[in-house]
């Protein structure tokens, strides 16, 4: 486990360093002018120029770049051209809100995911089978922003169960909740059936039935436990892209995350903050990655004899 761990861990390096120059780059070559989009239209070329020279842009590309390596080995981010304070600051405030967000919508999607496989493996072929398959891949086809602005028409505006938007309590999580986590109950279902169908063949759980064990106990206490073994990796990935690919779901419902903050740094050009946002988005992922593998080396010991 340890020897996993630290080549996990070191491959986190050049993981990282690769985010970072194509991020850079990529914003270096993007249409538009951050200082224009700080001072406006009507501001003079001197006013520009000075600008300029205070955030080192008029400076080569390749010093700028060393500039900012200098000062992420220093933990320093930046600071944001638009709030005018220090960017690890702004996502220090803003994480909270995704993360829960995140939580709230694979709660959601794990329920009703591996619930409606685990019966579509155990009663294959049912009217009900049938009609959660549908489902399942419906939810797999609907965009998230299509199910947003639906779920708001319905649950927000004509039966008023729930706020259409912002962040005031438990009643303003359950949209977006919902929203993010469609995708993940469709994916969870169809994986967690397969995997069901699979371990309900399995020598082990024939052996089960020959003992005497109720379907129940066969289907929850055995198959299912087998089963989620894959569907471990899945969630994993899915965690790991809510906490850095809510962008969609956070504007729609206005939920004051950091996908909001990455869609309103790249609106006005706001370089530092999106580069440190993707930068900091990016180690999560890989972390939440490596914990899932870690998690599933744990649960299947085959996985850490490879």
């Amino acid at each position: 486990m340890s020897g996993v761990l630290l080549r996990r861990l070191l491959l986190l390096i050049p993981t990282l360093f690769g985010v970072l120059v194509l991020t850079f780059v990529l914003l270096y070559v993007a249409p538009g002018d951050p200082v224009q989009a700080m001072v406006g239209e009507r501001a003079d070329a001197e006013t520009i120029a000075r600008l300029r020279a205070e955030l080192h842009l008029d400076a080569p590309l390749l010093e700028q770049f060393t500039r900012y390596v200098g000062g992420i080995l220093q933990g320093d981010l930046g600071v944001s051209y638009i709030t005018r304070r220090p960017i690890a600051q702004d996502l220090a405030e803003r994480f909270p809100a995704t993360l829960v967000l995140a939580l709230a919508a694979m709660s959601v999607a794990v329920l009703v995911g591996v619930t409606v496989g685990t019966f579509g493996a155990w009663r294959p072929g049912s009217a009900l089978d049938r009609a959660l398959t549908l489902g399942a891949y419906l939810g797999v086809a609907f965009p998230v922003y299509w199910v947003g602005l639906l779920l708001i028409l319905v649950f927000a505006v004509q039966l008023r169960w729930f706020p259409p938007s912002g962040n005031g309590g438990l009643l303003y999580l359950v949209l977006p909740a919902v929203t993010l986590g469609m995708r993940s109950v469709a994916v969870l279902a169809r994986m967690t059936r397969a995997s069901v169908q699979e371990a309900l063949a399995s020598d082990f759980v024939r052996t089960a039935r020959a003992k005497g064990l109720s379907e129940r106990q066969v289907v929850l206490g055995h198959a299912l436990r087998a089963a989620l073994i894959p569907v471990i990796t899945v969630i994993g990935l899915d965690f790991g892209s809510y906490l850095t690919g809510s962008i969609l779901t956070e504007t729609i419902f206005s939920w004051p995350g950091v996908g909001r903050y990455v869609l309103t740094a790249i609106e006005k050009r706001d370089l530092p903050a999106v580069q440190g946002s993707i930068l900091v988005l990016s180690l999560v992922f890989v972390l939440v990655n490596l914990l899932t593998d870690l998690l599933y080396t744990k649960a299947d010991p085959r996985a850490s004899a490879s």
